[in-house]
């Protein structure tokens, strides 16, 4: 603790807000949440593609990717989950203060965990994305095979089976990725931030 107290915020000569203006959009977190197999990093890599198009600045941190080396130490218990959360979330409010767009796509199981990030950043920086998809579907579309590894006895806290998923209170933007095609869910998206003036 006595080594915490001798650290000092460094305030940015480039503020967010000059980063803004010259960028010429806000930033913000795009916060997909949603079960194993229902989309999200199809989703948000559509969603991607269409902000590149745009002109618009932004980076996708994928759950997968993200374990491979910032998260590789850690493992899939609640406490496990709810670090590599709260890591995420300190990486995405410095993509944001940097003037972009930080785009996440996580199970991220737990809404206090969700709630968690929310409260790191302003008020309006935070766009938690339902994708919302049931779990029969998504046992169905199985992309990874590891619905059927769950099912051998292979992988144990499994989200949606046997560790829960709790879905989104109030989430900013609900899509139905079962029903729905990736061009649809990302067009909803994309134009949710135009309407609301992030871009």
């Amino acid at each position: 603790m006595s080594e915490q107290r001798n650290l000092t915020w460094h305030a940015s000569t480039i503020t967010k807000d000059l980063r803004h203006r010259k960028n010429g959009h806000k930033s913000a977190i795009l916060w997909f949440t949603g079960l194993s197999g229902a989309g999200k990093s199809s989703i948000a890599n559509a969603v991607s593609l269409k902000l590149f198009d745009e002109s618009i600045q932004h980076f996708v941190l994928d759950g997968d990717n993200v374990r491979h080396g910032l998260n590789k130490d850690l493992g899939f218990s609640e406490e496990d989950r709810k670090e590599n959360i709260r890591r995420i979330g300190e990486v995405a409010k410095l993509f944001i203060d940097s003037g972009q767009f930080a785009i996440t796509a996580f199970i991220s199981p737990f809404q206090e965990d969700r709630n968690a990030v929310r409260e790191l950043v302003g008020e309006d920086e935070f766009i938690e994305i339902h994708v919302k998809c049931s779990l029969a579907e998504c046992e169905k579309r199985d992309p990874k095979g590891l619905y059927k590894k769950v099912k051998q006895g292979e992988i144990k806290n499994f989200t949606g089976i046997d560790s829960p998923y709790e879905a989104p209170e109030s989430p900013e933007i609900v899509v139905d990725a079962e029903n729905d095609s990736v061009e649809a869910c990302s067009d909803q998206i994309i134009a949710y931030l135009h309407d609301q003036q992030y871009i």
